[in-house]
């Protein structure tokens, strides 16, 4: 079972990976992909180069069981959509459960991503949210995805794709623009991303 966690990581930070580790923990996944995006299709492109990128995700999660870095969407040519990821992955992995990971906010947004109704064909949904929330004033598109496609959780390991999962997670109030905002404006960021990556924005100058 194997859990997909995408972005741009623009530094990567607590917010990212606090999420990931409690979805791991929760549906019990072998290996938990982050998958850096080469050409994000929804926003401007990154401040930090892909080496840079690579470099302070990798040093964030090296010590983390599980927990391993994908490069596909920066060796891949043209935009980066979710979709092209998972079909070549489907592709690698034949019939093991995959899980797309997506926060709430990404997943209100997501009727505007490229070919999204296949997203669930490919794998199953894994939407994290702040305990205590509810989905019932969602969209049309994205209520009838949920009506159609939700269950519960030891159901999705019977079978590749297909099913849609809510689960709560601790949610932490930090973002890459909060960070790199932090840093143009000369204040400290520690204890807002793993010390490794921290010494790693010090010692390039990143983002300033």
């Amino acid at each position: 079972m194997i859990g997909i966690f995408g972005g741009t990581f623009d530094p990567v930070h607590f917010g990212h990976l606090r999420p990931a580790l409690e979805v791991q923990q929760v549906l019990g996944l072998n290996e938990v992909r982050f998958i850096p995006a080469g050409q994000p299709p929804h926003r401007e492109m990154p401040y930090a180069t892909s080496p840079q990128r690579l470099s302070m995700l990798r040093a964030a999660i090296e010590d983390q069981p599980g927990f391993v870095v994908d490069e596909r969407e920066i060796r891949r040519e043209g935009p980066s959509y979710m979709v092209d990821t998972l079909a070549s992955l489907r592709a690698e992995v034949g019939q093991v459960s995959l899980y797309l990971i997506l926060g709430y906010d990404a997943f209100l947004g997501l009727p505007d991503w490229h070919q999204w109704s296949r997203l669930i064909e490919l794998s199953h949904l894994v939407i994290t949210h702040r305990p205590g929330w509810n989905h019932d004033d969602l969209a049309e598109a994205l209520h009838s995805l949920v009506k159609q496609h939700e269950m519960a959780f030891e159901q999705l390991s019977e079978q590749a794709a297909g099913g849609l999962v809510f689960v709560p997670v601790t949610q932490l109030d930090i973002s890459a623009t909060s960070i790199r905002e932090k840093i143009r404006a000369g204040q400290d960021i520690r204890y807002l991303l793993p010390d490794p990556v921290y010494e790693m924005i010090k010692m390039q100058k990143l983002y300033r």
